[in-house]
């Protein structure tokens, strides 16, 4: 378990995450939603010890670092790939620095993506990256995949075959933690949704609890942001008045 107290971020004196507590157990796949700026990546960076930060975060009661790391995992569109090796080079070298890495599963989503194993990374379009980045998460044989805006630059269809195939693939013991703007395509195989705003979290709740309340994801996102209905007719009209 990821067990997150009390964690406060900031950024040369500039708040970014205030206050997080968060249990996060093996077998769940969890949405991470919240606005641009909530705090969300920053959170996942503060999971993966890649920032310093107040609070503490323990992986099975031990604290995060080279000892226990490999357990998580990281996609992001930011890529952390060598764009100068090919596919099967990165194969390789995770097969050498994490012992848990699935080649049946490295191999599976490459004929899925349908993805050139001797090209440069550096030659990958920014989908086929994002693509390649997903692979590298799901294939290193972590607990915890940490994903990041994966799907950035990938196509509809692409993006609704995948979330079939991870649902597929994903062994019992493992945790997706899914940070996304895409909330109505994800929303059929998230089991909890936590939401943060105002650097902090708004709301932890389970897929089932905000079924039996009757709501969509969207539905239940829009009224935790107290979304307001008629704030494009009123820019409308703010913008009209003003060329008049």
């Amino acid at each position: 378990m990821i067990e997150i107290k009390n964690l406060t971020k900031t950024y040369r004196g500039k708040p970014a995450l205030h206050n997080v507590n968060l249990s996060i157990p093996r077998g769940q796949i969890i949405g991470l939603f919240g606005e641009n700026g909530a705090g969300k990546t920053t959170l996942l960076k503060c999971i993966l010890n890649l920032l310093h930060f107040e609070g503490n975060i323990t992986l099975d009661g031990e604290p995060i670092s080279h000892k226990n790391i490999a357990k998580i995992s990281f996609a992001t569109s930011e890529h952390s790939f060598f764009p100068n090796l090919n596919a099967l080079h990165h194969k390789e070298f995770y097969q050498e620095h994490f012992p848990g890495f699935s080649e049946k599963r490295f191999n599976g989503l490459m004929d899925f993506f349908n993805l050139p194993k001797h090209r440069p990374l550096k030659a990958f379009s920014t989908g086929q990256k994002n693509q390649f980045e997903v692979i590298l998460a799901l294939s290193q044989g972590a607990d915890y995949i940490l994903m990041d805006e994966p799907f950035s630059g990938n196509d509809l269809f692409n993006r609704e075959d995948f979330y079939k195939v991870l649902l597929g693939i994903l062994e019992p013991n493992e945790t997706i933690i899914l940070s996304t703007h895409l909330i109505d395509e994800v929303s059929g195989f998230l089991d909890r949704v936590i939401l943060l705003k105002d650097l902090t979290v708004l709301t932890d709740v389970s897929v089932m609890d905000m079924e039996e309340q009757g709501k969509t994801l969207t539905e239940f996102v829009k009224e935790s942001y107290h979304y307001q209905k008629d704030r494009v007719s009123l820019a409308l009209d703010s913008i009209s008045g003003k060329e008049e």
